[in-house]
């Protein structure tokens, strides 16, 4: 997000809410920001990539999970 200027919470608050017409807690902001969320809904995915003119692939990168001995 960075890449797109996106330094604070309140920014991201703002551009989502500008171009998307779409808001979001804080604490998801921050969770967004400092964490990988465990889950997303589909509308938060299509607001951020509204938001910051990009698409899902820009926005993860799949890591596999590691396998389990013994399994």
């Amino acid at each position: 997000m960075t890449e797109k200027g996106i330094w604070t919470g309140a920014a991201l608050a703002r551009l989502l809410m500008e171009k998307a017409n779409y808001s979001l807690t804080p604490a998801s902001i921050s969770a967004l920001l400092n964490n990988q969320p465990r889950q997303m809904k589909g509308e938060t995915l299509d607001a951020l990539c509204i938001a910051l003119d990009c698409t899902p692939n820009d926005l993860w990168v799949y890591t596999p999970p590691q396998k389990v001995r013994g399994a």
